[in-house]
């Protein structure tokens, strides 16, 4: 790297960026990368002020990397963190005594700094970002080298605890006279029990009292004795943290981190053998509330429990510490981010342009004629320093900054629904004449417009085929990689363009990004003028312009809130942001449309009088039939009920009419009297 500008500016930035996998990280413990920066000829000038760029014991150089969590560093290879220095610095062997990395001498020869990366918990390096690049003379090279991993099973070998009721058990803690027991934890959780084996009257027991307290405690026969480590930061940080318990004859011991150690004393006198009956619980047990996190590198005397092993057959109880975002991680929509919690997960839709709990809920507003949103892509009053510590609008850090940096690509998305044209939707503006557009022309066609420069006139991209002024929602996407283009419309298949060989293939200095309309001091494009008033009016939602969510910074206090302003009161509304891939039927072909007078039904029937058509008729057929047939039931059921009507039915004795007297009906029709009379004729001589 070498020097050749001003103090405080910054022309052009190189920026290396890496991708690893955090799931590799999880079972690495050692991270090793070399990193390289060599130097060639120098621009330096004669009358040139001395400028710092690779390391400096104060402010902030030009030149830096990013590590783990997209935090900033500034030490090198061979260095560590906190030390802005190189290796050579730290040996105090630099080409220039003055400087503190051969980079910074501004030889005319290549100068070369590297060494070793091996502090894990700012690996991986994700970004190498190199300032003040852009001068005659002067040439950099920069390489990153792979990851190297150094780790055992033993000490990852992790099992999750997902419910505050799920346990391990082992065979019984053979730990009668010393005991020595040390384990990793890392949670969310306030408290829990980590560990416990009991005897008659004896145990011996780990637990998280609260979040900034772990216990020790046990019972040999002479009274329970605890031991309590407090920490002064909460330690249900959900990172990684170290206990180490031990008790022997003499004493007792526990230690957290690197806080001190807590020691207890063992009494002269009294019971010293620790004597254990039952299984040993890792988690809860006994009814207690158990443990919620992860446990990992469980050591008892020397011995590693396999935590993994046991977990698989496990109820409640997942080997490993991956969580639940490796399996559910896919329900964070829309670049969500997925955040493990040890009883489920959760999405962080901070960087996206969605909100709700999976980043699929829109965040939109009406905009009424006349308003407008303008977010400004660095801070008003940002010093210069200040915006040369910052990346690209491209990268991790959602700001555009300083006004020399340009942009090589853009992804932009949004919704929206309006009923008027012209109107312009979109608006990027720049420092220079560059700019960006996404309009809806007076026919009701959306236009995507591009100026970057080397042409008279901007590029358009016309979408002729379909009205958007439809009041339809319409989802638009637009992927721009140096010259080539892709635009997708709603559903329907993504289309390429690409720019004119002429024009430059760098957004120049972009400055603010409009909704609604164009408020902007110089120059503007005729057309966008003219679509300029009265503006948009309709709905707006998720707008997204590579890392930046306008809207949701003016509807949902953030960070970027500051940048934001606003004409006229947002209203927010989703847009019923659902877009449609067929278009509405027209107003000519709509039968239900009863403002159309020459509207064509779609049925060719001859009309009925009274203005009643064919399908009223045929309507009122199958009323009157249903109702006939109502009514022959009703008199079948009358008829059937009441059939017996004016009768009435008697048990007289047949024969009746013929005979003489009752008397004798009553003979001639029942045959035992008949047989009986028979009998009785007749005689018996005694």
């Amino acid at each position: 790297h070498s020097s050749g500008s001003q103090v405080g500016t910054v022309v052009e930035r190189l920026i290396v960026g890496m991708s690893i996998p955090d799931p590799f990280l999880n079972k690495v413990h050692s991270l090793q990368i070399l990193l390289d920066l060599t130097q060639t000829r120098s621009g330096k000038f004669p009358e040139q002020v001395e400028e710092i760029y690779l390391a400096s014991p104060e402010g902030n150089p030009y030149t830096w990397w990013v590590g783990k969590a997209n935090e900033k560093h500034y030490y090198w290879g061979g260095s560590g963190p906190g030390i802005q220095k190189c290796a050579c610095g730290i040996e105090r062997n630099c080409t220039d005594p003055k400087y503190y990395c051969n980079c910074d001498a501004d030889y005319k020869q290549w100068r070369k700094d590297s060494g070793m990366l091996s502090y894990k918990e700012h690996l991986p390096v994700s970004q190498v970002v190199v300032g003040d690049l852009d001068r005659a003379g002067s040439e950099a090279k920069v390489s990153v080298g792979p990851v190297r991993c150094q780790g055992d099973r033993n000490y990852w070998n992790a099992a999750s605890f997902v419910t505050s009721s799920s346990y391990l058990h082992f065979s019984t803690f053979q730990g009668e006279t010393s005991a020595d027991i040390s384990f990793y934890f890392k949670t969310s959780a306030s408290d829990g029990v980590f560990l416990e084996n009991l005897g008659n009257t004896d145990f011996i027991k780990l637990e998280l009292k609260s979040a900034t307290e772990v216990s020790f405690s046990f019972d040999v026969g002479n009274g329970p004795v605890e031991i309590v480590v407090r920490s002064p930061n909460p330690l249900n940080d959900d990172q990684w943290h170290r206990v180490n318990a031990e008790r022997n004859v003499k004493q007792a011991s526990l230690q957290v981190d690197q806080l001190p150690l807590e020691v207890r004393k063992a009494p002269t006198e009294g019971h010293t053998r620790l004597e254990l009956y039952s299984q040993l619980y890792v988690g809860a047990a006994g009814g207690q509330r158990g443990f919620l996190g992860c446990i990992r590198s469980l050591r008892m005397n020397g011995v590693t429990l396999d935590l993994e092993e046991r977990a698989k057959v496990t109820p409640g109880v997942k080997p490993g510490c991956s969580g639940h975002c490796t399996s559910y991680g896919m329900y964070c929509a829309n670049g969500g981010k997925c955040v493990e919690k040890y009883n489920g997960y959760s999405c962080d839709c901070s960087r996206t342009a969605y909100d709700g709990p999976f980043c699929i809920k829109d965040v939109g507003a009406f905009f009424e004629e006349g308003m407008w949103l303008r977010y400004n892509f660095h801070s008003p009053g940002t010093s210069v320093k200040d915006l040369v510590s910052r990346t690209l609008l491209s990268s991790a850090d959602p700001e555009i900054t300083a006004p020399d940096l340009s942009l090589n690509k853009e992804e932009l998305s949004f919704s929206f629904s309006t009923t008027k044209s012209p109107c312009v939707l979109l608006y990027v503006s720049s420092y220079t004449p560059d700019f960006m557009a996404v309009l809806v022309n007076p026919n009701g066609n959306l236009q995507i417009r591009y100026n970057l420069g080397g042409t008279k006139e901007p590029y358009n991209i016309d979408i002729d085929h379909r009205n958007m002024a439809n009041g339809q929602p319409h989802t638009v996407n637009v992927t721009r990689n140096g010259r080539d283009i892709v635009l997708q419309l709603d559903h329907y298949p993504p289309t390429s363009y690409s720019l004119p060989a002429t024009s430059d293939i760098q957004f120049n200095s972009p400055k603010a990004l409009f909704l609604g309309k164009v408020i902007e001091i110089g120059k503007i494009d005729q057309d966008i003028y003219k679509y300029n008033t009265p503006g948009f009016t309709g709905c707006l939602s998720r707008v997204q312009f590579n890392q930046i969510a306008p809207l949701k910074a003016a509807l949902r206090p953030t960070n970027a809130s500051s940048h934001v302003h606003i004409q006229g009161e947002l209203v927010e509304s989703n847009c019923g942001a659902s877009p449609l891939t067929i278009p509405p039927m027209s107003a000519a072909t709509d039968p239900w449309h009863l403002d159309s007078a020459s509207a064509d039904f779609p049925y060719n029937g001859q009309a009925i009088g009274d203005g009643v058509n064919r399908n009223s008729a045929i309507i009122g057929g199958v009323i009157a039939v249903v109702i006939f047939t109502i009514l022959c039931t009703l008199v079948f059921l009358i008829r059937y009920m009441f059939r017996h009507k004016g009768t009435y039915h008697t048990n007289e004795a047949k024969g009746a009419e013929s005979a003489e007297s009752a008397d004798a009906a009553i003979m001639n029709n029942d045959p035992n009297f008949t047989e009986t009379i028979d009998e009785s004729k007749k005689e018996w001589l005694i």
